[in-house]
């Protein structure tokens, strides 16, 4: 038996909207898996706002009413929110349409335990095998399909709920990616004192095309020219379906996933006493220094949120996350939340009286550079041995700094990650790997 995963990545099953492995008829079989597998009755289906994903939401609902499931379908709404949805419910499971941070023309499946988790590797590939039989179903007991448009104000209502109000800041903007928070994001500061403050929604005007075009945690000088320009205390960024988030300072400068684990592994120690939390590869070694010196031990796991929340579990650490900015606090939410983070992040702020203005000085990363190769053939044929034997080479000539390779989950490429003390040893090894490498690609 194949123990490999063929279809679904680091976040589910990935690709150009209506070709390779994300057409219509794909995804209606990935329906009619998805429940042959869990056996569930009641699933409920968000998207973000990509043009396709009307298109692949009729097929994957067809796949799953086919084998008699009943579905509610949140429309547009973030991954975490069909999270939040699913316990709400008690529905048997989820699934998001969305390809996350990846531009337009992308588009994505990613499902969702009755748990509000993502599902395991082993679970994926269950489904994987399920979808190789072919199998269908011949009953006439066909599941319905139901409209559940509330569930986005409930979700924003929920996360509104966490918000302390005195921790609520003047002149805040919120970057929406014209995502899947575009419609969650105003609920939000409607639900919350910043209704009556001077607050920002920017990047909402969704039209099927334009998700993290020019903006978003992908296109962070849209936030961070907008909060400088603007005399702003802060600013919130999304991706494409909100599960992350990037913060502007008021000098305009980013307080990434790594910054906002530093303050919010010291509030919730403070709070709860835990003293552990999960982060990736990718994580910059000034968090680990950071963190020691508060008491607080690091955990390294794989690069995505599910290898951080498996991290967690098996740990009993509270907070995980990526340098990305997806962020789980276990006690308020079992996926990537970024709408979430940045309520928490505000709370932990004004309970720790952190001034936000010095934060990324204090933090004093190390050097770091990611650089991305494209790769021309399929990731599984990349012959990672032997860029490990060339990578070991170079890492014996570096102290107190690290080389990392790994081809991405979600897009063609091959990522190199190289951080050390001295930011020149960081740009001449990058290009020297660059250079190197380029032929595995």
């Amino acid at each position: 038996m194949n123990h490999t995963r063929k279809l679904f990545g680091t976040d589910g099953v990935r690709d150009l909207a209506n070709s390779g492995n994300m057409t219509p008829e794909l995804a209606l079989k990935l329906g009619r898996a998805f429940i042959q597998f869990t056996g569930g009755r009641k699933i409920v289906i968000g998207s973000d706002t990509r043009l396709s994903g009307r298109m692949l939401e009729g097929a994957l609902y067809s796949g799953m009413i086919s084998e008699g499931a009943d579905v509610c379908l949140a429309g547009v709404i973030p991954t975490p929110g069909i999270s939040y949805a699913v316990k709400a419910l008690n529905a048997d499971g989820g699934a998001v349409i969305s390809a996350s941070h990846n531009p337009a023309e992308y588009n994505g499946i990613k499902f969702l335990g009755s748990d509000g988790c993502k599902l395991s590797d082993d679970e994926e590939l269950a489904i994987e095998e399920r979808l190789a039989l072919g199998e269908t179903c011949t009953s006439p007991d066909i599941g319905t399909i139901h409209d559940s448009p509330n569930l986005v104000s409930d979700y924003a209502e929920h996360i509104a709920s966490l918000l302390n109000p005195d921790a609520a800041l003047d002149r805040v903007a919120f970057d929406c990616a014209n995502g899947a928070s575009a419609k969650s994001v105003p609920v939000l500061v409607n639900a919350t004192k910043f209704s009556g403050l001077n607050t920002s929604v920017i990047s909402y005007a969704y039209d099927g095309l334009n998700i993290n075009k020019s903006c978003g945690v992908m296109h962070m000088e849209n936030l961070t020219g907008y909060v400088k320009n603007n005399g702003l205390n802060l600013g919130f960024a999304f991706d494409g379906d909100a599960d992350r988030v990037l913060i502007s300072d008021n000098h305009g400068r980013i307080i990434d996933g790594d910054i906002i684990l530093w303050v919010l592994a010291k509030w919730l120690k403070k709070r709860s006493g835990n003293d552990k939390v999960a982060v990736t590869v990718m994580s910059n070694m000034a968090l680990e220094t950071h963190l020691a010196g508060e008491g607080i031990e690091t955990l390294r796991c794989p690069v995505g949120d599910r290898y951080v929340l498996e991290t967690m579990r098996e740990s009993g650490a509270g907070l995980g996350g990526e340098q990305s900015g997806h962020i789980i606090a276990s006690d308020f939410t079992s996926t990537g939340d970024g709408l979430c983070t940045a309520m928490l992040f505000l709370n932990a702020v004004h309970d720790l009286g952190e001034d936000i203005s010095t934060l990324v000085d204090r933090f004093g990363r190390y050097p770091q550079r990611l650089t991305n190769l494209t790769l021309r053939r399929p990731r599984n044929e990349v012959d990672m041995t032997a860029i490990d034997d060339i990578v070991n080479g170079y890492q014996q000539k570096i102290s107190h700094g690290r080389i990392f390779i790994r081809t991405s989950g979600t897009e063609p490429l091959l990522r190199i990650l190289v951080e050390a003390p001295e930011a020149d040893t960081v740009e001449n090894l990058s290009e020297i790997l660059s250079s190197r490498l380029e032929e595995f690609c």
